[in-house]
């Protein structure tokens, strides 16, 4: 069970307060660099982003960043400050849904405090980021390099916005340590409900990253502990959101779009496996309906172990089987499998019932 929240709003999508996980990534182009930046702006919403993130790390970027709402208006949109309270305060007034920040480098408490009453006036949220690396010296000197004190750093900071009555705070605890990363945003949960945004810094590349990214995540969602989640990879951030709803699915927090499985294979298996499902799963990006596929290696076996999938396809390199829950439908040529598997995804997608 999901562990209660407050509810804070990023433009049209709400972060906790029971509201479905949300998938962040983060653009990596240079901000000022409008077209570019805007390209893969409309790449992560077409992978099914969420909420992305914009560095804004110097004026030309917070002027830019109001090209970026103004050409995608009903997503929320995020800027990544560090050290400059004023580029924080010029990107809250260029329209940024949300703004993150690091409290311990923005400038002091008063900095702080005239960031959030901007952001109070603005009717936005705030992140506040909390990463091991970049603790402060009077926590480390007393906690070390513990979750303890990745806890404390962030509990100081929601209070120091509380100072000046701002609630709409999500907060980050991230390290690439999975197990600690997983103490701090237990430990930060059981005296908080701030919604909390989950993370591990520095996971990686897209195959290791994307690993390591979904046992420390999964570990604090399968217990309740997580509002949004982002996939930090070293790549393409399209890879990140992907990996993101993969994650949500798996544990069924997310049931939008094609989910594809498949069997490991063995020396029974006659025919590409592995390459049909990589293209069905390319092939069904777009759909949104909540459908589960299966790509199954034997005719014998397949059905039934698929049982729970929504479609399947099992068989040999001269003959396959399509069958929908579990139950055969018919026999089709092992070189038409894509082609069939894509047409009764399609029918089903759209709400028409398949034809045996």
């Amino acid at each position: 069970m999901r562990k209660p929240t407050r509810a804070v709003h990023v433009g049209k999508v709400q972060i906790g307060g029971g509201a479905p996980v949300s998938v962040q990534s983060m653009t990596n182009t240079r901000t000022e660099d409008v077209a570019a930046t805007k390209a893969q702006i409309g790449r992560l919403v077409d992978a099914g982003c969420d909420i992305v993130r914009v560095s804004v790390y110097n004026n030309e970027c917070a002027e830019a960043f109001l090209q970026y709402k103004e050409a995608f208006p009903d997503l929320p949109l995020v800027a990544d400050i560090h050290y400059d309270a004023d580029l924080a305060i010029k990107a809250i007034r260029s329209g940024a849904d949300k703004i993150r920040i690091n409290p311990g480098n923005i400038g002091g408490r008063e900095k702080v405090h005239a960031i959030a009453l901007t952001a109070k006036d603005a009717g936005i949220s705030i992140r506040v980021g909390v990463n091991l690396g970049s603790l402060e010296r009077h926590i480390l000197e007393k906690y070390g390099r513990t979750a303890e004190a990745m806890a404390v750093s962030a509990l100081q900071y929601v209070d120091m916005l509380s100072e000046v009555n701002f609630q709409d705070t999500v907060v980050s605890l991230k390290a690439s340590d999975i197990p600690l990363t997983v103490e701090a945003n237990k430990l930060f949960r059981q005296r908080s409900d701030c919604p909390l945004h989950l993370g591990i810094t520095e996971a990686g590349t897209v195959r290791s990253g994307a690993i390591r990214s979904a046992v420390g995540l999964g570990i604090l969602l399968y217990e309740g502990i997580g509002d949004t989640i982002r996939v930090s990879l070293s790549g393409d951030p399209v890879a990140e959101v992907i990996a993101g709803r993969e994650i949500l699915a798996s544990l069924g927090l997310y049931r939008e779009g094609v989910t594809v499985i498949a069997c490991p294979t063995c020396g029974r298996t006659s025919y590409d496996v592995s390459g049909i499902a990589t293209m069905i799963e390319e092939k069904t990006r777009h759909i949104k309906a909540p459908l589960k596929v299966a790509v199954m290696g034997c005719a014998v076996n397949g059905p039934g172990e698929a049982r729970d999938a929504d479609i399947g396809i099992a068989g040999g390199k001269g003959q396959a089987v399509l069958f929908v829950k579990g139950k055969p439908v018919r026999a089709i040529p092992g070189d038409r499998a894509v082609e069939e598997l894509m047409a009764l995804i399609t029918e089903m997608s759209v709400g028409v019932e398949p034809l045996g």
